[in-house]
């Protein structure tokens, strides 16, 4: 999948991270086993919602202002931010967040 210059060039600038990475990360850490994300082959999930548009959100998780902090936070650990949420912890770490965000930051 190519990106959007204009949306990859936002995207790492705000995550300072590798939004190529990120789809692999994606995929790897099953995030595509509950969420439609575009671009992840195989990722049609049903039980999170669809990652399309991700860009344009308001909110993450319905919870937090969906800022890069926030986003990266919630990748890594999302019972931080709300401890009732059924997203789990993947194991993924800090770093491979800030990359999985720059990924979803490309997606308009």
């Amino acid at each position: 999948m190519k990106f959007d210059r204009e949306a990859r060039t936002r995207a790492v600038a705000l995550t300072m991270g590798d939004p190529d990475l990120g789809r692999y990360l994606a995929q790897r850490y099953g995030c595509a086993g509950c969420h439609t994300i575009p671009g992840v082959p195989g990722a049609q999930g049903k039980v999170g919602p669809t990652l399309q548009g991700f860009a344009a959100r308001v909110y993450i998780g319905g919870v937090a202002t969906n800022s890069p902090d926030s986003l990266i936070q919630w990748i890594e650990n999302p019972r931080t931010i709300d401890p009732k949420t059924a997203m789990p912890a993947t194991g993924i770490s800090r770093a491979e967040a800030r990359h999985v965000a720059a990924y979803l930051y490309t997606l308009r």
